[in-house]
């Protein structure tokens, strides 16, 4: 599932994507043509829509802009996990507003995940957005902007079995020129009780394993040191050419992009415990550019909260796949979660499971929030939303502590050893420092020195706090 932290004190500065903090693109220089202007809430995968839409867009005539003043056209790039996602996104359409009284002809669109769960209703409730895009309707855009145009309102919320967007390749221009994402699926077919992501990005549908493979030789010889290949489940990725002579799943395409190069890192994310696989682990084992580091979302810890989310899996399952990792692995591995906190008539009991759940895990950090009822979910159709909020806020107060002490124990670990670190440029706190992260997904700080962005550097640890590993280049 897409995922928002309700906190971010124990998670790498990497990891912050987050609807509190909206993603923009850069500014483009251009001379003569409209400016496109684009922030983007929520997931991974939603800043990577973005960067197909600022590719349609530019093949459409438009430069991009870092400032929305600037603008001609803005889009907010929406989330709805949670309605305090939608909140916020609603709160920016007010300070908008004042920009486009100022610019009457400033066209503004909803696209992404809201803009797919309350489709036309978002023109009569926001009468300032004259646009409204799913997320399968962004080949559509341009067309949207003339008919926007003209004064009328355009709406394309128009769900697909097959668009994966394979043959656009997006503008990387909010990148650090070091990382980068490679959506290699779409949509989800899991059907968890409490999530909008069925509904607002339809089914399942794999990318042309070429395409990928393509998309990673080009991000490599761009002199890109890192891809995240993204998915809603990577682990259900299975593609088939049209003659059937090949059939590509998730282990094999991530064989086929470590192999572009030894110097490119993989990353993935996000796997769902029912369909990761040994073949994934053995995969991950063989290649030392294939990143140590696994997302395997959890939510719960209890077995009958489990089946009311419809996760398809219970604890002891789930637990193998951690005791799979482990001996495959090593204990080393970085493994990270979802949890969710108060879901309909969980129990002080049941609670109690994902603490322990949490404990046999030995988690490296957390995505971590209390539960959220989003309306047209199985969840809000067939079950009591009864759990009061100062208790959910409570028990996702104890996660959160749990975790933060594990965060440290697991940071601890790496003291006294060395790192391969790529760096991703300045320390967030001071350009004295330079940071990056290791193979398990940690940031690491240490002295600048002569060395530069898009390197790799050996790293001593020295020390640590649960959020970052603090160090010296030998």
């Amino acid at each position: 599932m897409e995922r928002i932290t309700e906190t971010l004190s124990i998670l790498t500065e990497a990891d912050k994507v987050s609807a509190d903090e909206p993603r923009v693109l850069e500014e483009e220089l251009a001379v003569g043509k409209k400016r496109l202007y684009i922030e983007s809430y929520g997931c991974q995968m939603n800043f990577s829509d973005s960067e197909i839409v600022a590719s349609v867009m530019r093949n459409a005539g438009f430069a991009t802009t870092a400032t929305a003043d600037d603008a001609d056209v803005i889009f907010l790039n929406t989330c709805a996990i949670r309605d305090n996602a939608e909140q916020k996104v609603r709160n920016r359409l007010k300070q908008l507003n004042v920009l486009k009284k100022r610019k009457p002809e400033l066209l503004v669109g909803m696209l992404g995940c809201m803009a797919e769960r309350l489709k036309a209703k978002l023109l009569e409730e926001e009468k300032m957005v004259d646009i409204v895009a799913g997320p399968d309707a962004y080949r559509d855009i341009p067309k949207l902007v003339e008919e926007a145009e003209t004064g009328q309102k355009a709406v394309n919320v128009f769900l697909s079995r097959e668009e994966t967007y394979a043959d656009i390749s997006p503008i990387r221009l909010n990148s650090n020129g070091v990382t980068a994402f490679i959506s290699i699926m779409r949509g989800c077919d899991n059907m968890c009780s409490f999530c909008v992501v069925p509904y607002t990005r339809g089914r399942e549908r794999s990318r042309d394993a070429h395409s990928i493979v393509r998309e990673a030789q080009e991000l490599s010889a761009a002199g890109y040191k890192e891809v995240t290949l993204l998915g809603q489940n990577v682990d259900s990725y299975k593609w088939a050419s049209e003659d059937g002579t090949e059939n590509v799943n998730f282990a094999q395409l991530l064989e086929r992009v470590a192999l572009v190069d030894p110097d490119l890192r993989v990353r993935f994310s996000t796997s769902h415990p029912k369909d990761i696989t040994d073949e994934v682990l053995y995969t991950m084992a063989k290649y030392d550019n294939i990143c140590k580091y696994i997302h395997l979302p959890a939510q719960s810890g209890n077995d009958r909260i489990l089946k009311l989310m419809n996760r398809t899996y219970d604890r002891a399952w789930y637990i193998q796949k951690i005791d799979r990792i482990r001996a495959i692995l090593g204990e080393d591995c970085g493994i990270s979660h979802d949890m969710i906190s108060g879901f309909c008539s969980e129990t002080e009991e049941e609670h109690q499971d994902t603490l322990s759940l949490m404990e046999y895990a030995r988690y490296d950090y957390g995505y971590m929030f209390a539960y959220s009822e989003r309306p047209g979910t199985p969840a809000a159709r067939k079950y009591a939303d009864d759990v009061p909020n100062d208790v959910k806020i409570r028990r996702l107060n104890e996660i959160i502590a749990l975790q933060r002490n594990m965060s440290l124990e697991r940071n601890q670990r790496h003291i006294g050893k060395i790192q391969r670190v790529l760096i991703e440029g300045p320390s967030k706190r001071s350009d004295e420092f330079l940071s990056g992260r290791n193979d398990q997904n940690k940031m690491v700080v240490f002295p600048k020195g002569n060395y530069q962005k898009g390197q790799y550097v050996n790293v001593l640890v020295t020390d640590c706090t649960a959020a970052t590993l603090l160090g010296t280049t030998v």
